[in-house]
């Protein structure tokens, strides 16, 4: 699978929540988990089930960071991923932000300048990754 979007992270479905129109697929990648809101059609049609191989998929331009590595309370991202940040790469505007996870994966961000200034966000910061679960494309093989 070759497509545009930064962050592909492979794992494993362990649970799927069907509802009448959309379900919440989770898929564990080493010690994290992502939840993806998705169409029960989607679902369906790739077979999604617990114990099927999957790809969470993430634009670049989804992911927001925060500082430090404990979970956020009070907000609806249901996807907070703890790493620490290994590259901020500078443009003339916007920025490109990888944050290394327990499990080796890198996720990928796309801020602007002016947010990696005011987070602070340099090699070796502790940072979170957070996703909303409707930001998360579910592909498989």
């Amino acid at each position: 699978m070759r497509i545009s979007a930064r962050n592909q992270l492979k794992g494993t479905i362990t649970n799927v929540k069907e509802g009448a129109v959309n379900g919440v697929v989770t898929i564990v990648v080493g010690d994290d988990t992502i939840k993806a809101d998705i169409t029960m059609e989607a679902i369906t049609d790739l077979g999604l089930a617990e114990g099927v191989e999957a790809y969470a998929i993430i634009k670049a331009s989804n992911v927001m960071f925060a500082i430090g590595s404990e979970r956020i309370a009070g907000i609806s991202a249901r996807n907070q991923l703890a790493g620490t940040v290994c590259c901020v790469k500078r443009g003339a505007v916007n920025g490109h932000v990888g944050l290394k996870l327990a499990s080796g994966s890198i996720v990928k961000g796309s801020i602007t300048n002016e947010a990696i200034d005011d987070l602070g966000l340099a090699e070796g910061t502790a940072a979170l990754a957070v996703v909303k679960s409707t930001d998360v494309i579910v592909g498989v093989e």
